[in-house]
């Protein structure tokens, strides 16, 4: 029997791992069928609607990460994945607070692994995050370092040049070594990395917190699809966001503007926005360390047309 091939895809919150599925999805191979599962820490999922489109099957998980409280639901959602759809490549993007490594190893073992080949992983990483040594004491980040096949300096044009010697100097340092270190602006991944060499990996590996995101609170908020926003008003919403909510993490939602539907995407102080095909409903989430949920709510109500 042939396997699917997986790819999983990872990295920090707001590192620009759905863009980068968008600009596969859109380069992807025609003699190849692919389907996508996404996995976000919050409850409403917002990357499957980004990333839905008419030729592919987008499954979501959502409400925590893969290996820990999504673990089951995740292999059953595989299953159901492989046995409806018949795909040559999986690929799954795991959400920015996930221990990679967990999910590997829940990929690896029966059942999935009679019917899955695990190909690269690939880690998207912001360069200007990935120097600073705060980053690399976090359990978590390791994780997703180590578990990288390829590991994918995204958002370059936002570093400067000695931001970037020091990512090249620090990436060719890593041991065991990466099988291909790549740099790319706007998600840009070429297709090929997804059949990248499969690299070796270290034999310990940093130890899974039980909760790995207790210091952040995350809510989300669905409207029916009627539900008209404006355009002008969303755009300051999410410009006061960082003001409004101290310490914010992530803000991302997909909303209906003058009958089109918008992703808007909030990370590392910046955000941006695009043009997807859901039609399901307006929808919103947020991560943040506090903030109230009813206030939130009425700043998004005041959005409506």
């Amino acid at each position: 029997m042939n396997k699917t091939k997986v790819n999983l895809f990872t990295g920090f919150l707001g590192v620009g791992k759905t863009t980068a599925l968008r600009h596969l999805i859109a380069n992807r191979p025609p003699h190849e069928k692919w389907a996508v599962i996404v996995n976000e820490f919050g409850e409403v999922g917002i990357d499957g609607a980004a990333l839905l489109n008419d030729e592919l099957a987008v499954a979501e998980i959502a409400g925590g990460c893969l290996c820990c409280v999504a673990g089951p639901q995740m292999t059953a959602t595989v299953a159901t994945l492989l046995r409806r759809e018949r795909p040559d490549r999986l690929l799954i993007e795991a959400s920015g607070l996930a221990h990679a490594a967990g999910v590997i190893d829940e990929l690896r073992a029966k059942p999935l692994g009679d019917a899955l080949e695990v190909a690269a992983v690939l880690t998207l990483v912001d360069p200007r995050q990935f120097i600073q040594p705060d980053y690399h004491r976090q359990p978590l980040y390791r994780d997703q370092i180590s578990i990288a096949d390829v590991l994918v300096a995204n958002k370059i044009d936002t570093a400067d040049i000695p931001t970037m010697d020091a990512f090249r100097a620090q990436a060719a340092a890593l041991f065991p070594p990466k099988s291909l270190v790549g740099e790319v602006r706007e998600g840009r991944l070429d297709v090929s990395w997804l059949d990248a060499e499969l690299a070796a990996k270290p034999r310990y590996r940093p130890a899974a917190l039980p909760d790995n995101a207790s210091a952040w609170q995350s809510a989300g908020w669905t409207f029916d699809p009627e539900l008209n926003f404006d355009g002008e008003r969303l755009t300051r919403f999410f410009d006061d966001l960082p003001k409004k909510v101290p310490g914010l993490v992530r803000a991302k939602g997909v909303f209906r503007v003058l009958d089109s539907w918008v992703w808007l995407n909030w990370a590392a102080g910046q955000w941006g926005a695009a043009q997807v095909s859901w039609r399901r409903d307006s929808r919103f989430e947020l991560i943040a360390p506090a903030f109230e949920a009813e206030t939130v709510e009425a700043w998004l109500r005041e959005c409506l047309e």
